[in-house]
């Protein structure tokens, strides 16, 4: 690189210009192509992000729907164990010699019974959590196949954009190498630093109009005379984006 701007002092302005002016139609190219796909690659992330949070969340509820049927199993279990235990007492009752054997195995019976009503209450709230969990789970697996089937069509969108571009961008990026070598260093750090600040990325730009292409502010006859004459590199006074005539615009080439 550095033998072929060895000479850089002798490249008459005129030929800087149209080199920087090839290399901003270059640039914008491949700025188009990424523009075409920019938007894809995070739609994909974020419907990774998404499903990966979806898969979660239904992996949560699941665990929470087992948790919560193992809950309801252990209080039939707890019910049919006071059931046996009311069998006993009664069984029991048949067999005590006085009264307060007999109450107190009462009070056993009534204290079983109030247990089994509290273990068939929450048997019920359990199946209530149970069936509105499962309704989340649905929805979220329903959710989860549509994010699943639009993140492939996006793949798949974003894999035929790269596919069909990959030729096309190649070739940009020789382009490119190509024609900075025909800009000197200085010169082309300065467009580099004008093109990042730039909101469109474009840093060399034609007078349209009597306006700067760039931020369409007027320029003076004078200046206008001195960007046909391409004596010298001018760039605008209010956006600083260098500024070339329509000749060369006309002329301009990848």
């Amino acid at each position: 690189m550095e033998k072929n701007k060895s000479h850089e002092s002798e490249i008459p302005v005129e030929d800087r210009l149209r080199a920087l002016y090839s290399l901003q139609l270059v640039d914008s190219e491949i700025d188009k192509i990424k523009t075409l796909r920019g938007e894809l690659p995070l739609e994909v992330q974020d419907l990774e992000d998404d499903i990966a949070g979806l898969e979660t969340r239904l992996g949560n509820l699941k665990d929470e729907v087992v948790a919560l049927e193992k809950n309801i199993a252990k209080k039939h279990n707890e019910i049919t164990d006071s059931e046996g235990l009311i069998k006993k007492y009664e069984e029991q009752q048949k067999n005590v010699r006085n009264n307060r054997e007999f109450d107190s195995l009462s009070k056993e019976i009534e204290y079983q019974n109030l247990e089994i009503e509290l273990y068939n209450k929450k048997i019920r709230e359990y199946t209530v959590q149970v069936d509105e969990k499962k309704v989340l789970i649905k929805d979220s697996e329903m959710t989860l196949n549509e994010r699943k089937s639009d993140l492939e069509t996006k793949k798949s969108e974003l894999d035929e954009i790269i596919s069909d571009t990959k030729k096309e961008e190649e070739g940009l990026y020789k382009k490119l190498e190509k024609v900075q070598n025909l800009i000197e260093d200085r010169l082309l750090t300065a467009y580099k630093r004008i093109r990042s600040n730039a909101r469109n990325g474009l840093a060399v730009v034609p007078v349209q109009r009597d306006a700067c292409g760039g931020c369409f502010n007027q320029i003076p006859p004078q200046r206008q005379l001195d960007i046909k004459s391409r004596k010298k590199i001018i760039v605008c006074e209010y956006c600083g984006r260098i500024l070339v005539d329509d000749e060369i615009i006309k002329e301009g080439k990848i």
